[in-house]
């Protein structure tokens, strides 16, 4: 009876670690998918994706100077 419990404590264990292993992998896999796919495009397939990307990179440049500036005018 003790063995039979000891087995199937230790396959629950690890099949435990194997879901917490490859929930973690799923996590990372997302976008290492994501950067397969676009490497997969045509360059002309990949434009949209790359100048969309570009713009919201510089909209945001945009806003963290318009952040700073606000906060060098303290009005003394």
């Amino acid at each position: 009876m003790t063995t039979i419990l000891v087995i199937v404590l230790t396959v629950a264990v690890l099949a435990a670690i194997a879901v917490s292993i490859t929930r973690y992998r799923r996590s990372r896999d997302g976008v290492d998918s994501f950067r397969r796919q676009i490497d997969a495009l045509s360059p002309e397939a990949r434009r949209p994706v790359v100048d969309q990307v570009q713009s919201a990179a510089e909209a945001n440049d945009a806003s963290s100077a318009d952040d700073e500036e606000d906060d060098d005018d303290d009005g003394t």
